[in-house]
């Protein structure tokens, strides 16, 4: 009596991955994707808040009132740079000290430039949001900077590099930044190691009979 058996099929890599494979690997370039847009967001504020201003001499507020809506809602970030007085016009957005010397400021649009009889400019300032000019006239040696661009939001973040905490965040953002940097480089030699193990599994079990 002959026994009639099937022939033993083993199975192997085909080379196509399957479901979950192709699920982990949307994971993780989706969560690579989100890594490097936090990165290059932190960068950029990093940018417009410190490098940016540095560079070209510029000084960079933070709108605290309401006074300049809707255009520049509290909490946005505005980066003046120096500005001659005489080329200021009407409309232009500036910031000016409250008192020459002094290190209150204020940041409204110009609604009326006065020259006087000895030639000296004096401007009346306004906020967009407010029904009423500034009380007194602005002084050329009160006038801080002309509007460059604004970034909204961002100004909080101002308020802190530039506050109290600036002895401590800089170098803590430095040191997150190593350890996100050092931690892509892990996850990467991990990821390339696992892919040789499982590709020389593969090769092994295609050399079975």
């Amino acid at each position: 009596m002959s026994v009639m058996t099937e022939p033993t099929v083993r199975a192997t890599d085909s080379g196509q991955a399957g479901p979950a494979s192709v699920e982990r690997g949307i994971l993780h370039y989706l969560g690579l994707g989100l890594s490097g847009g936090l990165l290059a967001l932190l960068l950029l504020m990093a940018g417009a808040v410190i490098v940016v201003p540095a560079v070209t001499g510029a000084t960079p507020y933070t709108v605290l009132t309401s006074s300049m809506e809707p255009r520049l809602p509290p909490g946005t970030l505005i980066v003046d740079r120096p500005t001659s007085t005489d080329e200021i016009r009407v409309g232009d957005v500036i910031t000016y000290q409250l008192a020459s010397g002094k290190p209150v400021v204020v940041t409204h649009r110009v609604a009326a430039i006065t020259t006087t009889d000895t030639g000296a400019k004096l401007f009346t300032l306004k906020g967009d949001n407010n029904s009423l000019p500034d009380a007194d006239l602005v002084l050329p040696a009160q006038v801080r900077g002309k509007l460059w661009y604004s970034v909204p939001w961002i100004g909080w973040v101002n308020n802190v590099v530039t506050g109290p905490a600036r002895g401590w965040l800089i170098p803590g953002l430095a040191f997150a930044l190593f350890l996100y940097a050092g931690y892509m480089a892990m996850s990467a030699l991990v990821g390339f190691l696992k892919k040789g193990r499982e590709s020389r599994a593969a090769a092994n079990d295609s050399d079975l009979p």
